[in-house]
């Protein structure tokens, strides 16, 4: 107990003013634009949404056609010559519009022919059986057989082949001589997305301009993936692969990057000394990474046999670290 009352001096306590306050702890970079830009492509549509589009979509083009019908029809009517020009035009504008509409549909039949192949392997590894085994290798052969960067890992395969006897064996030998090759064309068409998305966000102060470009951005590295494995898409074909790889990223909780993988491409605590929009650069680049590596195994023809999945730490500090070798190059 104390005896008495206890006196504090308040004359030796330092002044409260505004310039010795703390600085206010600056938010950590969160990686908005990758965010903002998997969240959007992520969202599936409502039934009403998607029905409202759709009987839009179809006003709108019966209106077009019924108005360019009249059009072509008054036109002969009153200048013939003119008038067969502008039809033609349109054939033209029909036929051109077919092949696109064909093209897309291929796209959709290459996507297929992965998923199919891939299921086909896991099942053959699954239940241990060669003959299946060496069908999945038959379709790979006919799948990169006009392929320029494939002829010396099917001249391997063939080589090779008959001295397997086992599936798992059978399936590894497509992987390493095969797929590897590939793979390494996909993981540095991931770092160089990554590096653009680091590069956007951090020189680019325009809001939603960072978005913009991190989807642009995103959209090409998918189809380039695409493209690398056999799965070359069209429009509408990427824009549904994109939306698979947002989904099961959104679904999985990989849309986060932890202050781990930070200091890991960093070097300790290098980005709290950079500004706050670098540090989003690398977030951004950093879910650019995952999104790149997701690509690749919904890509992928075949499951991974003998080779391990790609970090996204290792991407990623591939990717960014020579943006920090010049920051630090440039301080020093």
């Amino acid at each position: 107990m104390t005896r008495g009352p206890v006196l504090i001096d308040l004359d030796e306590a330092p002044a409260a003013a505004p310039d010795r306050a703390p600085p206010v702890p600056e938010a950590a970079p969160e990686g908005q634009a990758m965010r903002a830009a998997m969240a959007g492509m992520a969202r599936r549509p409502s039934m009403l949404g998607r029905a409202f589009w759709g009987l839009a979509l179809a006003l709108l083009g019966a209106a077009v056609s019924v108005a360019a019908w009249d059009f072509v029809a008054d036109l002969l009517a009153r200048a013939p010559v003119l008038g067969w020009a502008v039809a033609l035009i349109g054939a033209a504008l029909l036929v051109v519009a077919l092949l696109i509409g064909l093209r897309e549909v291929a796209g959709f039949a290459r996507l297929g022919r992965l998923d199919a192949l891939r299921t086909q392997a896991e099942a053959a590894r699954e239940a241990g059986d060669l003959g299946a085994a060496r069908a999945v290798l038959a379709r790979l052969r006919a799948l990169y057989k006009g392929r320029a960067e494939a002829a010396w890992g099917l001249a391997r395969l063939d080589e090779r082949t008959g001295d397997v006897f086992d599936a798992d064996a059978a399936l590894a030998l497509a992987e390493a001589e095969l797929l590897a090759p590939l793979d390494a064309v996909a993981l540095r068409e991931v770092e160089g997305a990554a590096r653009q998305v680091a590069a956007i966000t951090a020189l680019v102060p325009l809001a939603l301009a960072d978005v913009v470009g991190a989807l642009v951005v995103n959209l090409r590295m998918i189809r380039a993936v695409a493209t690398i494995y056999g799965g070359r898409t069209g429009t509408l074909g990427n824009w549904r692969l994109a939306r698979a790889v947002m989904a099961h990223l959104v679904a999985t909780g990989a849309v986060a990057v932890g202050d781990d993988l930070i200091g890991s491409v960093a070097g300790g605590g290098l980005v709290s000394k950079l500004s706050r929009r670098f540090g989003e650069g690398v977030v951004n680049g950093a879910l650019t990474a995952r999104v790149g590596l997701a690509a690749i195994e919904l890509c992928r023809p075949m499951p991974r046999i003998a080779t391990r999945t790609p970090s996204v730490t290792g991407v990623v500090r591939r990717a960014l670290t020579g943006l920090f070798t010049r920051g630090e190059g440039g301080q020093g």
